[in-house]
């Protein structure tokens, strides 16, 4: 049965190559077992990126076109992936429910469409038939399924994988300096760029007076922080303007500045607390690392998984 199938596809090939002037959407890419994944099929996958590259590299055509083929190549393989996935599927004897299926489309109109005829309407604008969009949601149930179970249920990381991590790897936790800061912000206005220096200076007058740095700045400040009495929380230096680094970190916890004075606005810093480089704590960072080492076994284990079951197909790239 195999063989008939290699040589229909041969003749289709043969075929294709023979008609007058073929476009490249009519092309075979590949072969994956007994189905035909044609250039069409990959710019489908692809249309809305290669929009949003064209706007981007609008002015670097040759810069368009390497991300263009970078990202054909990369659909090629989605594409060969999700039939070696749907093949395993059906020649393991799986099953997938109707009701399984019908649930998940009544789901998708409900989350995305509304109703039924709202979809019928966007299929009918998008060229897609009622049948495929409902295929499409199995094959992505199929694959979702055995994913979770090649993949998912496999990953283990264990307390001492996440201890190696953060030891070989501690300049990425490794903090600067640091000071935990209030800022209230006036911006100069064009038509009148001394009304911001006065209130500023007004408004430290009640500071140096004893009225809450928080409250003042909750009142006053126009930065993005005011309703949070201009707490900007923890940052470092690259957080900070050149001109207000300085400032910032030479106060002593507790101590405020005087008033900052650039081009375009006045600032008045407080800050509350000082504290030197250092090493995040590993509970600090357990999280972050434990995803980070996830995603890895998650793209070895894909990584295996697809390269045995590409063992076991037929799989011819044109």
């Amino acid at each position: 049965m195999r063989i008939l199938i290699l040589l229909v596809l041969m003749l289709a090939v043969a075929a294709n190559r023979a008609v007058a002037a073929p476009t490249m959407a009519d092309g075979i890419a590949v072969v994956v077992n007994d189905v035909v994944i044609t250039y069409r099929d990959v710019e489908s996958s692809i249309g809305p990126a290669i929009e949003l590259l064209s706007r981007q590299y609008e002015k670097e055509p040759a810069i368009f076109q390497k991300k263009v083929t970078d990202l054909q190549r990369e659909s090629i393989e989605e594409l060969v992936e999700r039939q070696l996935i749907l093949f395993d599927f059906t020649n393991s004897g799986y099953n997938l429910p109707e009701s399984i299926i019908e649930d998940s489309v009544q789901q998708r109109i409900r989350d995305d469409y509304r109703d039924r005829v709202t979809l019928t309407k966007t299929l009918r604008a998008q060229g897609v038939t009622y049948e495929t969009f409902k295929r499409n949601i199995r094959e992505n149930i199929v694959i979702g399924a055995l994913r979770d179970k090649h993949i998912n249920q496999a990953l283990i990381i264990s307390p001492q994988k996440i201890e190696a991590y953060y030891q070989t790897n501690q300049t990425q936790f490794q903090m600067e300096d640091q000071v935990h800061l209030r800022m209230i912000v006036l911006n100069k206005a064009k038509d009148d760029p001394t009304a911001a220096p006065a209130l500023a200076r007004e408004i430290l007058s009640k500071i140096d007076a004893g009225a809450p740095f928080s409250e003042m700045a909750g009142v006053y400040s126009e930065g993005s922080q005011k309703s949070q009495g201009g707490d900007w929380g923890w940052v470092d230096r690259p957080v900070l303007r050149k001109d207000l680094v300085e400032a910032a970190f030479s106060l002593k916890p507790g101590q405020h500045s005087g008033v900052i004075e650039t081009p375009e606005a006045c600032y008045i810093m407080l800050v509350e607390d000082v504290r030197g480089s250092h090493l995040k704590p590993m509970a600090e960072v357990r999280a972050q690392i434990e995803k980070t080492l996830m995603a890895q076994e998650q793209g070895r284990l894909q990584k295996q998984w697809i390269e045995r079951l590409k063992r076991k197909a037929y799989i011819r790239y044109y």
